[in-house]
C-alpha cells in the first residue's frame, strides 16, 4: 500500500505537467490577446492538488479499514465541486473580464482530472480487493 502512493503522484505530476503545457500552448497561440483571471498554473496546482487530497483521504481511510470508500468517494467529489465553485466565486461576481474563457478555463481540466482521479482509484481499489 505504501508503494501506490509514488507511483500515484509520478503520474499525477507527469498528467499536470503534459495538460499545462498543452493548455498553456493552445491558449497562447488561440487567445493571446485574452488576460485571465486567474492564471493557468494556479487553476492545475488548484485541480491536482484536490486530487491528490481525494486519493490520500480514501487511502488512509481504506488503511483504517473503512469499507464504504464508494460513498466517501462520492461525498469527497461533491466537496470538490462546492470547493470549486468556491474558487470560481470571483468569476460569479463579475470581477473577471472575460468570465466565460476563465469558467472554460477551469472546467475543461477539472474534467479531466476527475477522469484521471476515478481511473487511478479504480485501479487502486482493485489492487486493495485482490490483497
Amino acid at each position: 500500500m505504501k508503494r501506490d502512493l509514488p507511483f500515484f503522484l509520478i503520474k499525477l505530476i507527469g498528467i499536470t505537467a503534459l495538460l499545462f503545457g498543452i493548455h498553456y500552448y493552445v491558449f497562447t497561440v488561440l487567445f493571446s490577446d485574452i488576460v485571465l483571471y486567474f492564471p493557468l498554473w494556479v487553476i492545475y496546482l488548484f485541480n491536482a492538488g484536490l486530487v491528490l487530497l481525494v486519493f490520500l483521504i480514501i487511502r488512509i481511510q481504506m488503511a483504517r479499514g473503512y469499507t464504504k470508500t464508494y460513498n466517501l468517494f462520492l461525498i469527497l467529489t461533491i466537496s470538490k465541486m462546492a470547493l470549486a465553485i468556491v474558487f470560481l466565486l470571483p468569476l460569479f461576481a463579475g470581477k473577471a473580464e472575460n468570465a466565460v474563457v476563465d469558467v472554460s478555463n477551469f472546467f475543461i481540466p477539472y474534467f479531466l482530472f476527475l477522469v484521471f482521479e476515478i481511473f487511478q482509484l479504480n485501479i487502486f481499489f482493485k489492487k486493495e480487493e485482490t490483497n
